[in-house]
């Protein structure tokens, strides 16, 4: 295994033979020994060890360097969804860590073999990446640093408009065409009334009724030729990439932008699944057959810190491995379907044990089906939030502390899982590439009680119309009302809905 000494090698044997022994199942993982600094320049590259060139990878890598060496944080372990998978040990951690890192290591390859959520990834992205750098260095040697790199900043400002359920989706078969009866013919008007003699037909649809009809179907079929796309597209970039007036090098990159986001999409579904997966293994490795006496007391520090939580952040880590305890507990004793949600008796939900013994292969049932919203979505019960004492705070400015805020479960649930869905971000559809026969970009975003940030808002379609380099509108609800933002590439504009029904172009703003 690359440069793991004698000893950390035994262990890793070790570990891997416990794990295949519980029944995980992962990619061939190769382990890697690198220095403090390699570790914040890979986690700089999001764990790859080539990226193409760009500016924000540096600022990561100083943020991640100034918090290592003031001891404000410390990158213990990172891995990569790819077949084989490569892992990074930190040089100068001690012993426990490196068994602690390489056991919640396996979990992870678990999990990223095995999760439907990660099953449409490129395996073999090391390559993939290590191509983009090539092909974009190529771009900056062409046409120069400053221009690439310009338009990778605009790129990667909206790299989250994409949709990250449309690699999972069958497209629909195309349906045959409907057969036309004797008496019609493809350029018969829809909306004549239909005679059932042929004689009557100049009677029951006169010459005016059918030139009026006709005429309809011209604007109608002017129309469907004019609005594209023909239903609403949820990835923005695809649709940039397909119709915006760019350049053969400028698809490329912005190509490569959205290839990058689709790889890392499943990550952020699944980070409390993950994490907790992976958090679950290692601990019930260490606990029951890895530590030493020696080790113990280290452990026990190092994984409390890992999953602590405070009120002032959500951790995933402690959630994740909460859960699954919680569901491997239920499945064992029987706590779940239509008996057990029927049951009032408190004493009796207490003792309720069934003995059924289907906890780990529920988990693992889990593990293969779910993402973090069905998961928080199914298994986060009521009972589940009163033990792990998960609330809703708020920052009291006069105690200076936080605060519980409620405790009502359904607002908790509802929440966490608000927050979970698309990351929490804004889902925004392009609506027409046509608009108003301009070619005007109309986007529409997807209200769901919360209010878009302005600054963002403006932000992103000022990089979305210097892609399209024509006027880009967007239809969204801004303190309850409708709205239409457009932005021209010089001046932003705020109509209400009811203005632009009227025909009115008076702005609020």
């Amino acid at each position: 295994m690359a440069n793991l000494t004698p000893e950390l090698e035994k262990a890793r044997l070790q570990i891997k033979k416990m794990a295949e022994d519980y029944g995980l199942d992962f990619f061939e993982t190769i382990f890697e020994l690198i220095t403090y600094d390699q570790m914040n320049q890979f986690a700089a590259y999001g764990g790859f060890p080539v990226r193409y060139p760009h500016w924000r990878f540096g600022m990561e890598y100083e943020s991640l360097s100034k918090g290592y060496e003031y001891g404000l944080s410390k990158i213990y372990e990172m891995v990569i969804n790819t077949d084989p998978c490569y892992a990074y040990l930190m040089e100068g951690n001690m012993l426990v860590d490196q068994k602690l890192v390489m056991a919640h290591v396996f979990g992870h390859c678990d999990f990223f073999k095995n999760n439907f959520w990660f099953s449409k990834t490129n395996r073999k992205m090391m390559d993939a990446m290590a191509n983009h750098a090539t092909r974009i260095r190529r771009y900056m040697d062409r046409y120069g640093v400053e221009p690439v790199e310009n338009f990778i900043d605009r790129c990667l400002s909206i790299e989250n408009l994409i949709d990250r359920y449309s690699v999972y989706a069958q497209k629909p078969a195309v349906a045959p065409p409907a057969e036309l009866s004797d008496d019609e013919s493809p350029s018969r008007p829809t909306g004549l009334l239909r005679a059932e003699r042929s004689y009557m037909d100049k009677y029951i649809n006169p010459p005016d009724f059918v030139r009026e009809q006709q005429e309809a179907e011209r604007k109608k079929a002017e129309a469907r030729d004019s609005t594209f796309p023909a239903r609403p597209e949820r990835d923005v970039l695809n649709f940039l990439i397909q119709y915006g007036p760019l350049k053969p090098w400028q698809q490329d990159v912005l190509g490569i932008i959205r290839d990058e986001a689709y790889y890392f999409a499943p990550q952020g579904m699944t980070k409390i699944m993950n994490e907790g997966w992976a958090s679950y293994w290692h601990s019930t490795m260490m606990t029951q057959q890895i530590l030493n006496d020696s080790e113990v007391v280290d452990y026990a520090d190092h994984h409390s810190g890992t999953v602590a939580m405070t009120p002032s952040r959500f951790n995933p880590y402690k959630v994740g491995i909460e859960l699954f305890r919680n569901i491997e507990e239920r499945w064992n004793k029987g706590q779940f379907g239509k008996e057990w949600n029927e049951c009032d008796n408190f004493d009796e939900r207490k003792h309720w044990d069934k003995k059924l013994g289907l906890g780990r292969q529920k988990i693992f049932e889990v593990r293969r089906d779910y993402n973090d919203v069905t998961f928080i979505d199914t298994f986060l019960t009521e009972d589940f939030c009163v033990q792990n004492k998960l609330f809703v705070y708020k920052f009291n400015r006069k105690t200076q502390r936080y605060e519980v805020d409620t405790r009502d479960f359904p607002l908790i649930k509802k929440q966490l899982l608000f927050q979970l869905t698309n990351w929490g971000q804004p889902i925004i559809d392009v609506v027409d590439g046509n608009y108003e026969n301009r070619g005007e970009l109309l986007l529409r975003h997807m209200h769901e009680g919360v209010d878009m940030q302005p600054d963002y808002m403006e932000e992103t379609l000022k990089n979305v119309q210097a892609l399209w380099s024509r006027p880009v509108n967007l239809l969204t609800i801004m303190d309850g009302e409708e709205k239409l933002y457009a932005f021209n590439g010089t001046d932003f504009k705020e109509f209400t809905l009811k203005t632009l029904h009227r025909g009115e172009k008076n702005e609020t703003r």
